[in-house]
């Protein structure tokens, strides 16, 4: 069974960082490319980034390039997310996904709520 287990969100003021990890079990992680997605109060679940099976290749929404940097360790069967000069805007609760996996509204996992406020 998978299961997925976010942590490292917080409160933090604008401009500051934080790093989030996502613990990956009941699959073979090295398989499957893993992205970050975040659900803000009121707004759809969107895809924020994405890494490739070993981690050559990645993609950023528009308005997270060149402040999050998305990362995974295969040994560790672990996906990261460090966060910079952080935004309110960047508020949520975010989830990590294997991507290509048969998917349902019930497999996320709890998710880690960000908040970034002065």
């Amino acid at each position: 069974q998978v299961q997925l287990v976010e942590s490292g969100g917080g409160l933090v003021q604008p401009g500051g960082s934080l790093r989030l990890s996502c613990a990956a079990s009941g699959f073979t992680f090295r398989r499957y490319s893993m992205s970050w997605y975040r659900q803000a109060p009121g707004k759809e679940r969107e895809l924020v980034a994405m890494i490739s099976t070993a981690g050559g290749n990645t993609n950023y929404r528009d308005s997270v390039k060149g402040r999050f940097t998305i990362s995974r360790d295969n040994a560790k069967n672990s996906v990261s997310l460090q966060m910079n000069s952080l935004k309110p805007e960047d508020t949520a609760v975010y989830y990590c996904k294997p991507e290509g996996m048969n998917w349902g509204p019930d497999d996320w996992g709890q998710g880690t709520q960000v908040t970034v406020s002065s």
